[in-house]
């Protein structure tokens, strides 16, 4: 097997950050911070922003000893289901273990092939584990009020606001490191953030040494030029968060110039009071690293 240049790696000892890069919420995270391909069917794994800016669980957040273990031995469990279920039957895939949970998570009808799946690759157990993870990541975070994937918007609201306290915190000294043993005078300090260049499946997994997204978004780039918001059809506002979080940044990507607050809502149409809700947003890209801000109060795609 040759792996191309999509490849990501992460080396970690330690089975707690498995099973949080196994959860939902870093899920929703990857989804909302990484790029898409085509016409926005297939998403992109961009380590910079769905790794490496990706707020992990500490004591800040209130993972405990007790919470940590539990995370651990749920990972642990999740990897021998899987390894077993494929050694017992050669046609059990993880792609094929995992559509068939996502329609007996939607109550899709399963078809005969996903049935033969659901029986040789147990699904029942593989979701019982997944929804057991997800509960103790969640309580690690301290968001056990929350309800998946009812709550995604909350989610990823209270995610970049993690971010943005995290970057605080590294400014004044203190770093949260995944593997102290080995970052710790390597010059492997600070958590990274997402890259800064144009955001396309070609440059999805350029390195980058940015500093974090939020802890410090330069305004540089001139004054604010009039955007021709009124030749570019409007587009209906997307009904969810991570949706709309991409469709801003779609329209900052594709504008091309500085864009002020009117203009982005010129791009979209619809009812109800969604405008009031762009200035969250464009917080949330300047945060994920998307978006930053310009002399001028205006927006700019964060590549340019």
């Amino acid at each position: 097997m040759l792996p191309d240049n999509k490849l990501v790696a992460i080396a970690l000892s330690d089975a707690l950050h498995l099973g949080v890069l196994s959860s939902r919420v870093h899920g929703a995270w990857a989804l909302a911070a990484g790029s898409w391909l085509g016409v926005g069917n297939d998403p992109v794994y961009v380590k910079s922003r769905c790794f490496e800016a990706f707020p992990f669980p500490d004591d800040d957040t209130g993972l405990s000893p007790a919470l940590a273990e539990r995370i651990r031995s749920l990972a642990e469990q999740l990897d021998a289901h899987r390894k077993a279920r494929q050694a017992a039957h050669s046609t059990v895939t993880i792609t094929g273990m995992y559509n068939v949970l996502d329609k007996l998570r939607s109550g899709a009808a399963l078809s005969a092939a996903d049935r033969a799946m659901n029986a040789a690759a147990l699904v029942g157990v593989l979701q019982s584990l997944h929804d057991e993870l997800d509960a103790a990541v969640l309580a690690a975070y301290g968001w056990s009020d929350l309800a998946l994937p009812a709550d995604l918007d909350a989610l990823l609201l209270r995610l970049v606001d993690l971010n943005t306290r995290r970057a605080r915190d590294e400014a004044t000294g203190t770093v949260r490191y995944l593997r102290p043993d080995f970052q710790l005078g390597t010059g492997q300090g600070e958590q990274s953030t997402i890259d800064e260049g144009p955001d396309t499946p070609a440059d999805a997994d350029a390195d980058g040494d940015s500093a974090h997204a939020a802890a410090g978004v330069d305004a540089q780039g001139g004054g604010q030029r009039a955007a021709s918001a009124a030749l570019v059809p409007a587009k209906a506002w997307p009904s969810g968060l991570a949706d709309q979080i991409k469709a801003v940044a779609d329209a900052l990507a594709s504008a091309g110039t500085s864009q002020s607050l009117d203009a982005i809502a010129a791009r979209f149409s619809g009812r109800g009071r969604w405008r009031e809700r762009l200035p969250t947003i464009l917080d949330a890209l300047v945060a994920l690293g998307r978006a930053r801000m310009v002399d001028g109060g205006g927006w700019v795609d964060a590549g340019r």
